[in-house]
């Protein structure tokens, strides 16, 4: 098991200002993918005020997630950047913040694990994962994936898999778990 000691804590709270999060990857694995898109979303008093999103240069894109995501090799070789200027800006943006993302150990892990290798730096900003309130608000629901609770919360469903819009999404599902939790007080 692969031990991150400076890993923020996992929180369950109903926040104002936050920060959210959700990248694209080559792979489901951090130790052998690379991240491909980072998205996030400043939210202050639970409305955006800004937002960033960045294509990274891979060794390659692959059939899998050119058909998940859309992202082709040649829209990567245009628009991508190099990943230690990326994750860099991305630091910049996020800042202090919390963070909040739907399975959002995902995220955090590859972020966490390419900040340390790249950079020497870590990620130690606390976060909320979607996921882990919806598993302990939503019992009743067979799954809870992020198109599971866009479709329970009769949200507009989601267009494309890319990460700026799921964080878009994302956002809209917090709001509506942090409802619940100040219904049941807690």
């Amino acid at each position: 098991m692969y031990i991150r000691s400076h890993k923020g804590k996992s929180l369950i709270e109903n926040l104002n200002d936050y920060t959210v999060l959700d990248i694209e990857t080559t792979s489901l694995d951090s130790r052998d993918g690379e991240i491909l898109e980072i998205s996030a979303l400043k939210v202050r008093n639970q409305k955006i005020v800004g937002e960033f999103s960045k294509l990274i240069k891979v060794s390659e894109v692959g059939a899998f997630t050119t058909h998940l995501t859309g992202i082709t090799d040649e829209e990567m070789r245009r628009y991508g950047e190099d990943i230690d200027i990326v994750l860099n800006e991305f630091l910049a943006f996020l800042g202090d913040d919390v963070i909040v993302g739907h399975n959002v150990n995902f995220d955090i892990n590859f972020i966490y694990d390419n900040l340390k290798d790249k950079l020497g730096l870590y990620l130690t900003n606390d976060f909320v994962d979607t996921l882990r309130l919806s598993r302990m608000l939503l019992t009743f629901l067979p799954r809870h994936r992020l198109d599971d609770l866009i479709s329970y919360f009769n949200l507009k469903e989601r267009s494309e898999h890319r990460a700026l819009n799921d964080c878009i999404l994302t956002n809209q599902v917090y709001l509506k778990l942090c409802d619940m939790l100040i219904k049941m007080e807690i």
